[in-house]
This record gives structure tokens, C-alpha cells and sequence, in this order.
């Protein structure tokens, strides 16, 4: 396999821990060891799931080196580089390249609005300061912007380099769309739990999912099973995730996998950085119903 056909299947967008107001980068380096060792496609580093906009740019750039540096190539490494603003995306992004990841994921500029031909010139004033393989974070549910076909046809006219999105809205009649206007080799991934299997059947080529910081094995299962053709084994697989992929979204992701990770033994905190809190206590009974049911917490007391 090239180095882009590598990119594809389960590459979970890793949860960034916090203890005492601190970025604890020894547990970041455990929870990217924990997916090489689980079978992850690969891993996707400063995704909305690490709530990127808590942390500086330093930050943000020493999980990537630390990511890479873990990884040792065992796995593709995507480095999710943008932001509402041009020039820190181009710091973010000339970093990534710099470290050597496999991939670059780029959201729409969020809370500014702007016009489609805004957005067409925001990503190739980036893309022309590198050839690294990128992609479109389209989540239009936190940013406010709809990125169009028209839009994403023009990029990837001028962009060689423009591979793929994450595709993180309930639009399955996009994902087909673009497949059809762009090519079968046009990388799409999931990034909506519960449509992961459904997306996977038309064409998508992985997920970006926040469970995957729970179960790698169950989502990387799945993934192999479209590829091999075996829709029962993929859609049982998808039943078994239904409750948790929805417990995802009982609060503010990733505050319910942030708790869920610590229950399980994960990772030591469940800890955010304000505006963001920790779950309640209502939450944290709700969700332990949800690891009970799924027989989690008899796996991890095991």
C-alpha cells in the first residue's frame, strides 16, 4: 500500500488529558500507545474530541510531536490544524508538516460565516505552503459553514493535494455527491457515530470517531468487515456501539468520553479547561449504566 492508501479505516481523534489545569503529555503518549496496541488504522491528533480551542498553539503542536514520535510510523499519524484564524492555521499546519504526519485535517473556519469563495481561497492560500495529503473538517454543526460541492470541486481542481473531509453531519446524500463528483478515491470519514456503518456501505473510506478512544477493536472490526464485504458482521458490530455512540452526545463531546475513559481505567483524570466542566453526577450514573449494559465495567474490572 502507498502511503495514502494507508489512510483510511479507524483513526480515533485522541482525547487530550488534563490534570491540575496541565496538559499531562505522559498520559497523551500512553492513550496513542494504547490505540497502536489495540489495532488502530491510525490517529488523529488535536480533533474537536481534544478540544483544541482550550489549548495554545504550543500545545497543540507538542501533541503532534509526541503522537509522531510514539507512533514511530507503526501507524499514520493526521494532524488536525485549523482554526478561525489564517495565520495560526498556517502555524499549526507548517508544524504538522514539519514533524512528518501522514495527513493534515483542516476545518472550516468556525464562528465567522464566511462566503464560499472565502473559504475556497482560505484553504488554497494554506495548501500552496505545503504537499502534505489534506482534507476538508466539514462539521458545519460547530462552525456555522456549510462547505458546498461546487466549493469542495474547485479545491480539489486547484489542489492536487486535497485527498478527502471528515464528513460530520447527518448528510448521507452529500457523501454520495461528492464520491460521485470527485472519485472513488476521494477519502471520506465518518465523523458522526451513528452513521458510521451506513456511510462505510456508500463509500466512506474510515472513521474519525470519539469512541474509538473506548473500543478501537470493535470500531477496526468494523471497518475490515465493509472492506471484506461482510455487512451482517459490520451491522452487528454497529448495534453493539448503538448506546454508546449515543451516550457521545449526552453532553458537550468529549465530556462523556472523558468520564467513560477514567470509569475503564483509560486514563488517570477526567479533567477539562474551562468553559468546559467535568460530567455531573447524574451524568456519571447515566453513563455507568451505559458501560454496564455494553460489559465494560466486567472487562475492565477483569
Amino acid at each position: 500500500m502507498s502511503d495514502l492508501d494507508k489512510i483510511r479505516g479507524s483513526i480515533p481523534p485522541i482525547v487530550t488529558p488534563i490534570r491540575g489545569d496541565a496538559v499531562d503529555y505522559d498520559a497523551y503518549a500512553e492513550l496513542v500507545e494504547f490505540q497502536v496496541n489495540n489495532g488502530s488504522h491510525g490517529v488523529l491528533v488535536n480533533g474537536t474530541t481534544a478540544e483544541p480551542s482550550t489549548l495554545t498553539i504550543a500545545e497543540r503542536n507538542r501533541l503532534v510531536d509526541i503522537a509522531v514520535e510514539v507512533t514511530n510510523s507503526k501507524i499514520p499519524v493526521v494532524a488536525a490544524t485549523g482554526s478561525q484564524s489564517l495565520a495560526e492555521t498556517e502555524k499549526l499546519t507548517a508544524h504538522a508538516v514539519a514533524a512528518g504526519v501522514a495527513a493534515l485535517l483542516i476545518v472550516t473556519p468556525y464562528y465567522i460565516r464566511p462566503p464560499q469563495r472565502g473559504l475556497v481561497q482560505f484553504y488554497l492560500r494554506i495548501a500552496e505552503q505545503h504537499e502534505t495529503p489534506w482534507m476538508i473538517y466539514h462539521i458545519p454543526g460547530r462552525t456555522a459553514i456549510n462547505v458546498t460541492l461546487d466549493s469542495m470541486q474547485e479545491i480539489r481542481e486547484k489542489s492536487p493535494h486535497f485527498v478527502g473531509m471528515k464528513h460530520a453531519v447527518n448528510d448521507l446524500g452529500f457523501a454520495t455527491e461528492c464520491l460521485e463528483h470527485l472519485g472513488d478515491d476521494f477519502k471520506i470519514f465518518v465523523g458522526l457515530e451513528e452513521l458510521s456503518f451506513p456511510m462505510m456501505t456508500i463509500g466512506a473510506c474510515g472513521l474519525m470517531n470519539a469512541v474509538g478512544n473506548l473500543r478501537p477493536n470493535v470500531l477496526v472490526e468494523m471497518c475490515e468487515a465493509v472492506w471484506n464485504s461482510d455487512l451482517p458482521t459490520g451491522r452487528s458490530l454497529h448495534q453493539r456501539l448503538l448506546e454508546i455512540n449515543q451516550s457521545v452526545f449526552f453532553d458537550t463531546n468529549p465530556i462523556p468520553i472523558k468520564y467513560m475513559m477514567k470509569k475503564l481505567g483509560i486514563m488517570p483524570t477526567n479533567e477539562h479547561r474551562l468553559p468546559m466542566l467535568s460530567a455531573t453526577p447524574e451524568l456519571e450514573r447515566r453513563l455507568d449504566g451505559v458501560l454496564e449494559r455494553a460489559g465494560l465495567l466486567e472487562d475492565a474490572a477483569a
